[in-house]
């Protein structure tokens, strides 16, 4: 990427938390913690759904991409806010900043397309169940992946560039943990009004059209979930979709507070807990609201730690 011809092209300053010191000690280990529980629980989603062959199946195959996105959402930016945390080096270089804001506005977009197909998953399973092999077979489920991987990366390719190529006139301190486009947005010293109209259209284009798609989806669902006969057959597919409900709304409902604000109001505080929320508990809740009540996967450990 071109730098922008100031000062803070030799780095940036992550002020993060650090305007509350007697915090960063608490911080530091509830964040290490929460990480250590999301990296390990994806992983172990990860290899579970690749070595049971009874999980080998495109509801799997997608949470599996969303386990391994999760994993990379995460990581792209806890580990430089336990850096910061640990010590009084509070500074990010420049590439190092262009980096973390690519990948986070790739992880998250795709996150939020890949939503979008897991929900389209369970229409075709619920809605079509005699076609529902036939409808999703791998072929379309490596093209529905693609896609939002596809997409994810046009949303960094598009936006990284402008937002690092901003002139800030010297000034270098990211009122933050991360390099989240917001924030590096507002040290700018020009004016910004296009930029941020071009943030709020593709934030329409990238969550809304998704989160629409999910909840017609999911009123599909219901239509079909509230007529079965079978108290068994409404509990399983209410307890299959509430897992993926229930991690639209954590997700979405940041993204949204965060990305669709006019002028983004929220406060410095505010904002960076909302963030972390996202990039780190989200990820961390994921493996346990899709195992806590999945027999299928909870059945998989089972058999591999028998078998081993």
């Amino acid at each position: 990427m071109e730098k922008s011809s100031d000062s803070s092209e030799y780095g940036f300053i992550s002020a993060g938390f650090s305007h509350r010191p007697k915090l960063e000690l608490v911080l530091f280990i509830v964040n290490f913690t929460l990480y250590s529980a999301a990296v390990i629980g994806n992983i172990i989603i990860i290899l579970i759904s690749c070595l049971d062959p009874c999980l080998h199946t495109p509801m799997y195959f997608f949470l599996t991409n969303l386990s391994f996105l999760d994993l990379c959402f995460t990581t792209s930016s806890i580990p430089q806010l336990l850096f910061n945390l640990g010590g009084p080096d509070k500074t990010i270089s420049y590439t190092g900043c262009a980096i973390q804001l690519f990948m986070f506005l790739g992880l998250g977009g795709t996150e939020c397309v890949l939503l979008a197909v897991m929900a389209y998953d369970r229409f075709t399973a619920i809605c079509k169940p005699l076609h529902y092999s036939i409808i999703m077979h791998p072929q379309l489920c490596w093209k529905l992946v693609s896609v939002a991987w596809g997409v994810g990366l046009l949303n960094s390719l598009a936006m990284s560039p402008v937002t690092m190529r901003l002139p800030r006139c010297g000034r270098c301190k990211v009122k933050h943990f991360l390099c989240e486009m917001p924030a590096l947005i507002k040290i700018a010293c020009v004016d910004t009004v296009a930029v941020e109209s071009t943030v709020f259209i593709l934030s329409v284009m990238i969550v809304l059209v998704p989160l629409g798609l999910i909840l017609v989806s999911y009123s599909y669902i219901a239509l079909v979930v509230l007529s079965m006969k079978s108290a068994m057959g409404r509990r399983k597919a209410f307890n299959t979709c509430g897992s993926h409900l229930t991690m639209v709304s954590l997700f979405y409902g940041n993204i949204i507070y965060m990305y669709m604000q006019p002028g983004n109001h929220s406060s410095q505080d505010q904002g960076k807990f909302l963030t972390l929320f996202y990039n780190l508990v989200t990820p961390m809740l994921n493996p346990v609201i899709y195992t806590l009540r999945n027999k299928d996967i909870n059945g998989a450990l089972r058999r591999l730690v028998s078998r081993k």
